[in-house]
């Protein structure tokens, strides 16, 4: 393992989007990502879908075997508004994360450049502006009518004077061998773009970080009902939904499973942090999940990495 920097300071952005506007959300990030920077961040980490935001609670006219044209009409205006991993407003995040000398992760609704599909993604920007896209694996339940399964750019690591920095979307940290993927790379940073607000997933992210004995950065989302811009067919989906329709909790873990930071719940809000890496491998001494307390010769783990 090679850590370069033993100290990092990074900032967790709890943020709301400009719900469906593409625009208005990669301005916001622009900004956050400048404010994070003068407040003397070197990592900015966005929560999932980011870009242009998370559309719980719509089912866009999707029953078994049918669809309805208002419906379709909603889904049109996310896919106008998500965007290309390689597109202008994501090369203007990229261009702000290098004037900024910061690295960036951040969630997004991608559009392929040559299919209509839909991907829910995670992009991870160096401050030189490469960039390490991440396609979410498997979209969770209704989700699929939105988003499709990755098709490549399954587990991205980028390297940093940290370590390896690595990152799964929301659900995908409850598929075990994907876990795995990301732990055999050797990440010491396990980021986790999200909007899940559950109780049950903060038990989650602290068992993660004591599996991998590596930081787990918890990213997520907080938005209202208010926020939702009007639409053609979810105005009853969204008048059910709760005032405060994802709470948050976003916080770091470190290595041992201890909270790193507080936990930020019903508002926006960045968390600060400074980390200190050399916690990693002093955790690893009596577990290390892919070296000595691995037994290759009797579980072993075949990726398509690509």
């Amino acid at each position: 393992m090679i850590i370069m920097k033993n100290k990092l300071k990074i900032a967790v952005v709890q943020a709301a989007p400009i719900m469906f506007d593409k625009e208005k959300c990669k301005e916001k990030a622009i900004r956050m990502i400048k404010e994070c920077a003068e407040h003397g961040a070197e990592f900015v980490v966005f929560p999932e879908l980011f870009i242009p935001g998370y559309p719980y609670g719509m089912t866009y006219g999707f029953t078994v075997g049918s669809r309805n044209p208002d419906g379709r009409k909603d889904w049109k205006c996310y896919y106008d508004n998500s965007i290309l991993s390689n597109g202008s407003e994501m090369r203007e995040i990229i261009e702000t994360a290098k004037a900024s000398n910061v690295y960036v992760s951040i969630g997004y609704s991608e559009v392929d450049s040559v299919t209509a599909t839909l991907y829910n993604s995670n992009m991870m920007i160096s401050p030189e502006g490469k960039t390490y896209n991440h396609r979410k694996l498997k979209p969770t339940g209704s989700e699929r009518v939105v988003w499709g399964d990755a098709d490549k750019e399954f587990f991205p690591v980028m390297n940093t004077p940290w370590g390896p920095v690595g990152n799964l979307i929301c659900w995908e940290s409850y598929m075990p061998l994907a876990r795995v993927a990301l732990y055999q790379k050797g990440v010491t940073i396990y980021i986790s773009p999200n909007t899940n607000d559950n109780v049950e997933w903060q038990n989650t992210i602290r068992h993660i970080a004591i599996e991998g004995h590596c930081y787990f950065v918890n990213c997520d989302m907080y938005f209202t009902k208010q926020m939702y811009p009007s639409t053609f067919s979810a105005a009853h989906e969204i008048d059910k939904l709760s005032d405060i329709v994802c709470r948050g909790g976003s916080c770091i873990i470190d290595p041992y499973g201890h909270d790193v930071t507080e936990t930020i719940w019903d508002k926006e809000g960045i968390i600060y942090a400074e980390l200190d890496m050399q916690k990693v491998p002093a955790s690893r001494m009596e577990h290390d999940v892919c070296g000595h307390y691995a037994r290759p010769d009797v579980l072993t783990l075949q990726v398509r990495d690509e």
